[in-house]
């Protein structure tokens, strides 16, 4: 037996006793209360050594607590337990000082064990000034337990610049912790500036993300800024990390390790204030193997891991996640829909291999297309399972030779087709693959972006989501003029 006193704090009766037993299980004495009230008549008396509470209190909102408990008992670690289960809860709570945040439901064993590394003596997180925070807009949903998981480290690592590596399939929405990440630290103020390493061309990613001097290379008729100096005292987001080509990768480590870079071409040394936040669907482990990614640079960039579940992980999130899509279709000018019981179980039952990305394409699709308000498993059916659970892949497109019915995925089906060419031949292709493939999938691309924008490249480039210079010299590269009739025309 402990000589130690919890204090619990909930207005569910049926709440107060579960954790109580467990506490005492645990050897711990346990006092407990079901209003901010009677938790503060107990602080202003002395007891306790450490409080569980919840966040939603009859008479008090316990987060608020939370400044006022640290300065009257700077010793009392707080643990806060909230049904809200977002975001925002968890940053709320971590910056407001709790030593923990648990969300409900939660598993009794690791209340006790939280409760335990409290008593241990652990330092807990000083309580920073409470900044104004976005509230439950922040666009990341899901209640379930993996991203409970996700949430809590986000909050962990808010305040401070440590370098995050977002890992986790396409469509899981690596770009979304990037942000939060972003918007809810100390740089929110800062740019933040988001670069994808895949679509870039290899050859311009150095002066993509360091900047050039004029005359630095052919075609440097002027000076032109990188995303390092563009993100000044921001964020820099490096999505796609492990397509960077290694004499990129040699650069950024210099970058990471020094604090320092400069422009191609340039001599003029400038320091790097930026957070970095790199993201990738790949094994970048088997890419070390390979010899295809640095080890030391793999340790630079992989300080903090959070890594997103699939969709197919987090089923329960996905009537959430669909009736948010639907209200922003709504809110874009489509119908206003909603799912039966029926839609539901049929959504939760697919195996959504783009992830939340597919099944926000998905609820668009719905909402444009089917006839009814209510949205049925019928009509889930007749909408999305033409061609199959993914809803990328449309009648009529697709790479020659390849059924796209039969495929789910453009990385399917880029599969189907080098599998197809290979076989072929009994002979390896010539070396420059991965080359030869980009540019030929890279073209289209350019010259889809520019049928639907006019020719207007700065449109385009938006579209693409990348930056005009950039889209100039990939247009340059692939030898397609802006204003060519036969992309209006096509």
């Amino acid at each position: 037996m402990s000589d130690a006193t919890v204090i619990v704090v909930d207005d569910d009766r049926g709440i107060r006793t579960v954790v109580r037993e467990a506490l005492l299980r645990a050897g711990h004495a346990v006092r407990t209360t079901d209003s901010a009230g009677g938790l503060w008549k107990l602080i202003e008396e002395g007891i306790g050594d450490v409080v569980v509470t919840d966040v939603l209190l009859p008479d008090a909102n316990g987060l608020d607590l939370l400044p006022a408990i640290a300065e009257r008992r700077p010793g009392l670690a707080v643990i806060v337990m909230s049904a809200q289960n977002t975001l925002s809860t968890a940053v709320r709570a971590t910056e407001r000082g709790a030593f923990d945040y648990l969300p409900k439901p939660f598993d009794l064993n690791e209340l006790c064990r939280a409760v335990d590394s409290a008593l241990a003596g652990r330092k807990r997180p000083a309580p920073e000034p409470v900044r104004s925070l976005p509230g439950d807009d922040i666009p990341m949903i899901g209640r379930s337990q993996a991203m409970q998981d996700v949430y809590r480290t986000i909050a962990r690592v808010v305040p401070t610049d440590l370098t995050v590596m977002v890992l986790g399939e396409s469509g899981t929405g690596k770009e979304l912790v990037a942000r939060a990440l972003h918007d809810l630290g100390p740089r929110r103020s800062g740019p933040f500036v988001a670069v994808n390493m895949a679509a870039i061309p290899r050859e311009l990613i150095e002066s993509e993300l360091f900047g050039h001097e004029r005359g630095a290379f052919t075609g440097a008729t002027a000076r032109t800024s990188g995303r390092f100096e563009q993100a000044q005292g921001g964020t820099l987001f490096l999505d796609e990390i492990g397509d960077m080509p290694p004499d990129a990768q040699t650069r950024l480590l210099r970058v990471l390790q020094s604090g320092e870079f400069t422009t191609i071409g340039g001599t003029r040394t400038m320091r790097a204030d930026v957070r970095i936040v790199a993201a990738t669907h790949k094994d970048l482990r088997r890419l070390i193997d390979a010899g295809a990614f640095r080890e030391d640079l793999y340790y630079r960039l992989d300080v903090v891991p959070i890594r997103l579940p699939p969709l197919r992980a987090r089923t329960d999130d996905i009537p959430e996640l669909a009736a948010h899509f639907l209200d922003s279709a709504a809110a874009g000018g489509l119908p206003r829909k909603a799912l039966d019981p029926s839609a539901i179980s049929w959504l939760q039952a697919q195996p959504w291999p783009g992830n939340v990305r597919e099944l926000e394409n998905a609820m668009r699709r719905l909402a444009a297309l089917a006839r009814d308000d209510i949205i049925t498993a019928a009509a889930c059916e007749a909408y999305l399972a033409r061609s199959g659970a993914d809803v990328f892949a449309m009648p009529g497109a697709g790479l020659q030779g390849v059924d796209p019915l039969k495929t789910q995925t453009l990385e399917s089906l880029v599969s189907e087709w080098l599998d197809a060419r290979l076989a072929a031949t009994d002979r390896l292709p010539p070396d420059g693959l991965y080359e030869r493939l980009l540019a030929e999938f890279e073209r289209p691309v350019l010259e889809a972006a520019l049928r639907l924008t006019g020719g207007n490249q700065l449109r385009a480039a938006r579209l693409l989501g990348i930056n005009r210079n950039t889209l100039r010299k990939m247009l340059v590269q692939r030898g397609i003029a802006p204003r060519d009739s036969r992309l209006a025309s096509r």
